[in-house]
């Protein structure tokens, strides 16, 4: 261990330390980035006895004083570093690009408002030396407005009853993985990342860990209701293909209802049985045409392999490669092998 201007504590990074990469997703954080380092430093320097342990801002197109925040907690905590995407995207697509730009053996994504607490991480970490590859923060509660709570709740068990694969119930981002999971999450190529499905998804041995989620510490939300409803149809749209195969499934009664208008209109004559079969008809092909340009938009874009982040590379500081780190994670070093790699994995 050796001392830094302030006297605290830093380690000496060594080849066969495990490398702790602590992943925060920021935008517009100015307030609650001090504060959230009063909390979150004494947790890295317990940490750093057993981990060598690398602080990483993901700054989603912040236009107020966050990187300023962020170069003044590099000079207490020198193993900082931001990644600055060239404008805001959304939160998923920023944790996406810090996924592809980061190096470690193990990380955590959390967010600076300290609604997940900072202090959770060594229980994450006991639970990742026990041999698991996922620990995961589960909101059994948290301080928001009853119906907005109920919401939550009635989305992700509709979510997971739709999905077509495992969807983890009460989970957020608030998380532990390996190297290994990420690299599986990676795999993916899709124009509407949603990280927390993908945990779900690949797999891995994975624990919950319970808690109560607290109120924002400084600054305001940066969701809304609109923007939440948006998430949550992307969300299932990209976790299940039920509004494809449901025209199928509705394709009986769909033909035993026009039927049935139909013989009601010839016995009758009555113009409500035609309206009614009109209306039947016109809603199911317009509802099929509907979520079929939605999956076919979707494919579209993902088919087009377009980057979801651009770096802004002058506001980015990336974390060096350790001697005999052979993985494809990138460095600082200005060379022509480094821009090339950049480009063959989309990392711009």
């Amino acid at each position: 261990m050796s001392m830094n201007v302030h006297g605290h504590a830093t380690p000496t990074e060594a080849a066969d330390a495990p490398l702790l990469t602590i992943i925060c997703p920021v935008y517009n954080e100015e307030l609650a980035l001090p504060l959230f380092f009063e909390r979150i430093h004494p947790v890295i320097e317990e940490l750093s006895s057993r981990y060598f342990v690398h602080l990483v801002f993901l700054n989603n197109g912040s236009t107020d004083r966050t990187a300023e925040e962020i170069q003044n907690i590099k000079t207490i905590w020198p193993f900082t570093y931001v990644i600055t995407t060239s404008r805001n995207v959304s939160y998923h697509a920023s944790l996406e690009c810090g996924l592809r730009n980061i190096r470690g053996d193990v990380m955590v994504i959390i967010d600076v408002d300290c609604e997940d607490p900072p202090e959770m991480i060594p229980r994450f970490i006991e639970k990742y030396e026990q041999g698991y590859d996922v620990v995961y923060g589960e909101r059994v509660d948290r301080e928001e407005p009853a119906l907005v709570k109920r919401a939550r709740k009635i989305f992700y068990r509709v979510l997971r009853a739709v999905a077509d694969e495992d969807i983890i119930l009460d989970m957020a981002e608030f998380s532990l993985f390996t190297n290994d999971v990420r690299e599986a999450i990676l795999d993916e190529c899709t124009s509407f990342p949603f990280i927390r499905a993908s945990i779900g998804r690949v797999g891995f041995r994975r624990i919950a860990i319970p808690f109560k989620r607290q109120k924002r510490i400084a600054g305001n939300s940066h969701y809304n209701l609109l923007g939440m409803s948006v998430f949550a149809i992307g969300g299932i749209l990209s976790a299940s293909t039920l509004f494809l195969r449901l025209p199928v499934y509705l394709l009986p009664f769909w033909l035993l209802a026009l039927i049935s208008l139909a013989a009601g209109y010839a016995k009758t004559q009555s113009l409500w049985f035609a309206a009614a079969a009109f209306a039947v008809f016109a809603g199911y092909m317009g509802g099929t045409a509907a979520f079929t340009a939605l999956y076919i938009a979707r494919t579209y874009k993902n088919g087009l392999g377009r980057p979801n982040a651009f770096i802004n590379r002058k506001a980015t500081i990336l974390q060096p490669m350790r001697e005999g780190d052979s993985s494809s994670s990138l460095s600082n070093e200005p060379s022509q092998r480094f821009w090339r790699s950049l480009e063959r994995q989309y990392e711009y």
